[in-house]
């Protein structure tokens, strides 16, 4: 027997930032990026998908440690990272909480206007962005002159590239770093 199509329940779609829509539930924990029908693949992130995906997990714990969350969330984490990218982007990108909906296996989803490949550079200077303003913060003027040198050799695109490589994201199971 179908599912009444019931505002809020599992098998409502999702409008996507392009204009189409999208069951959540054909979207598993392995997809990364959705070939839409509107001609464009789109970059899917879920919260169980860890922050690792796009920096190495050293940082992300250096981020944990540095960062205070006062949310629901224990630590910095992926909705985190999101909610950074949303407030840059509020128009390409829906979100949508599927916490109460069994028959996915996460809570949060995300999905972008823009490639995962892209969304994977804007997550790196956003993140660049809050350690430079951290850095900022310090009372370590030498810490802010040496992250600020750093920053001047670091090369957005080439980091995506040799991180993407290393990592397998043509698999669901790529691994941390």
């Amino acid at each position: 027997m179908p599912e009444p199509r019931v505002p809020g329940g599992a098998s409502d779609e999702l409008s996507l930032p392009c204009g189409e829509s999208v069951d959540p539930r054909s979207l598993d924990l392995g997809v990364r990026e959705y070939d839409c029908d509107c001609g464009s693949a789109h970059a899917v992130v879920m919260d169980v998908h860890p922050p690792s995906r796009f920096v190495p997990e050293s940082l992300v714990e250096m981020l944990r440690q540095t960062i205070e969350t006062d949310d629901e969330f224990e630590e910095f984490g992926t909705p985190h990272v999101m909610g950074v990218v949303m407030e840059e982007f509020p128009e390409q990108i829906v979100s949508e909480d599927r916490s109460d909906d069994g028959n996915v296996g996460y809570g949060l989803l995300w999905v972008t206007d823009f490639d995962s490949r892209r969304l994977h550079e804007i997550v790196v200077e956003l993140l660049v962005e809050l350690m430079d303003h951290a850095i900022s913060h310090a009372d370590s003027d030498a810490a802010a002159s040496e992250f600020e040198e750093q920053m001047l050799e670091f090369d957005v695109t080439e980091f995506v590239d040799q991180y993407r490589a290393q990592r397998d994201f043509e698999s669901e199971h790529d691994a941390a770093l």
